[in-house]
């Protein structure tokens, strides 16, 4: 491209489909509120209704949050790179704060009901889904976001990092459906065959999970929407990889 010449403009159906993805997680952030408003009780820390923060802050982290994270490459395709890195990481280290938030509140609120922890398949599930993404986190920080690793390594790693976030975001999903699943047998399980009002909400929170999922994994994994690299960002890598690895940009020692 010509100095001085606008960027590409990003393609129309990729903005269509970020619109989607964000009109479905509001909606089912708007429905997590919704059920645990309506049915629940509502939301308070150091009460009866502590529990009720764990799911609201699972889905507003593990889902929203972290499927955000994961659009912003996409969303931000002409800005400066290392501003995108640190949105990226940004919004993953908001979403792990308040996901913290919500495991507290699920511990404690076990803790003042006498209920035992970490027995169903869906603690197991959303711990280790929890500790992995912290992992991925610092994983991503110390290669990407801060100075230090060589740019082969750099490299290898970002494969990986790729395939982790996206299988994380789906095990985040997946625990959520396990978890409201758990919430309706324990606490309808006589009248959620026949159809209640209630039952009906908590699925729909599980397909709009599921949609949301879909939609933000068909943005990240379709290549021609990928974040084009910059001009003076290969200039960059190529300086990076001269001062990391000692070779000269045309091959040379």
């Amino acid at each position: 491209a010509m100095d001085g010449a606008p960027p590409p403009a990003s393609p129309s159906a990729l903005s269509a489909y970020v619109a989607v993805s964000q009109l479905l997680g509001l909606t089912l952030l708007a429905t997590t509120g919704a059920w645990l408003g309506r049915y629940r009780g509502g939301v308070a820390w150091h009460s009866p209704l502590q529990f009720n923060a764990h799911p609201l802050c699972m889905v507003l982290a593990m889902v929203f949050l972290q499927g955000d994270a994961l659009l912003v490459y996409r969303v931000f395709r002409h800005e400066a790179k290392r501003s995108t890195k640190a949105l990226h990481a940004l919004l993953h280290g908001l979403a792990l704060a308040i996901a913290l938030v919500g495991i507290i509140a699920v511990f404690e609120s076990h803790r003042a009901k006498g209920i035992p922890d970490m027995y169903s398949l869906h603690s197991w599930c959303g711990m280790a889904t929890f500790v992995l993404y912290l992992l991925q986190w610092l994983l991503g920080c110390g290669f990407f976001l801060f100075p230090g690793a060589s740019f082969s390594l750099r490299g290898w790693y970002k494969p990986q990092h790729i395939f982790c976030g996206i299988t994380l975001f789906i095990l985040s999903i997946a625990s959520c459906l396990l978890g409201i699943t758990e919430m309706l047998l324990f606490n309808i399980s006589d009248s959620y065959s026949h159809f209640v009002p209630e039952g009906i909400l908590a699925n729909t929170l599980g397909v709009l999970l599921v949609a949301f999922g879909l939609v933000v994994g068909y943005v990240v994994t379709r290549e021609e929407w990928k974040r084009p690299p910059l001009a003076e960002e290969l200039a960059l890598s190529m300086d990076f990889k001269t001062l990391t690895e000692g070779e000269s940009p045309g091959g040379g020692s």
